[in-house]
């Protein structure tokens, strides 16, 4: 499979040197070049590009922003984020938001290929540089979850409605309505199947597949 590169920076030399690099290997063509997320938008459509770099900073768009745009047309799309400096709160917006992978621009030429490869055969599964490093800072920031939040995610792994646990570990289906809030506040989403997304990429969680 040829992957179809579409590269989107305000920096021409960037996006020369991403050409460079692209050309010396067999499996990534670099379609379609934007300098910004209006046209980013209209040269992906054209192209029919399977995978996206973009620009975090953008002078008209925020990278992630245009990546949730690109998604909502193509929801298969890969995106790869790139930045200018490694920065964990980048990564964790992209993590959050669903993107394919996230490199700074510094980055060895392999781990850039790689990001995009990536990107191309799994769109929905992220990956970055030092993630686990990452994450593990991100938990000291925010502070693991409580045993009683953990027990409560682990049975909304499995299933359970909210009466259901509220039965299982005896107290109000109120408070584990505050449990909930509280997990979904932790883990920046809005429902429980992002949620369970979220906790199993942090590894806060082992999937149901695999439990």
């Amino acid at each position: 499979m040829t992957i179809r590169l579409v590269a989107v920076d305000e920096h021409v030399l960037l996006r020369l040197g991403l050409n460079r690099v692209v050309a010396t290997v067999p499996d990534i063509t670099l379609v379609g070049e934007a300098g910004s997320a209006a046209e980013a938008e209209r040269v992906v459509a054209e192209t029919r590009a399977n995978v996206v770099t973009i620009d975090a900073s953008l002078a008209d768009s925020d990278g992630i922003s245009l990546a949730r745009r690109l998604r909502a047309a193509s929801p298969d799309l890969g995106v790869v984020l790139l930045s200018a400096v490694s920065d964990d709160n980048l990564l964790y917006r992209a993590l959050d938001a669903g993107l394919s992978a996230y490199v700074t621009k510094a980055a060895p030429i392999p781990s850039v290929l790689a990001a995009i490869r990536h990107a191309a055969v799994a769109p929905h599964s992220f990956t970055a540089p030092g993630l686990s490093s990452a994450l593990s800072r991100r938990r000291g920031q925010t502070g693991l979850l409580s045993q009683r939040e953990q027990e409560v995610l682990s049975l909304m792994r499995d299933g359970l409605s909210l009466p259901t646990i509220a039965q299982r570990l005896a107290v109000s289906e109120a408070t584990v309505k505050t449990y909930v809030s509280r997990l979904y506040s932790k883990l920046r989403v809005n429902n429980r199947s992002q949620a369970l997304m979220a906790a199993v990429n942090q590894g806060l969680l082992v999937s149901a597949d695999a439990a």
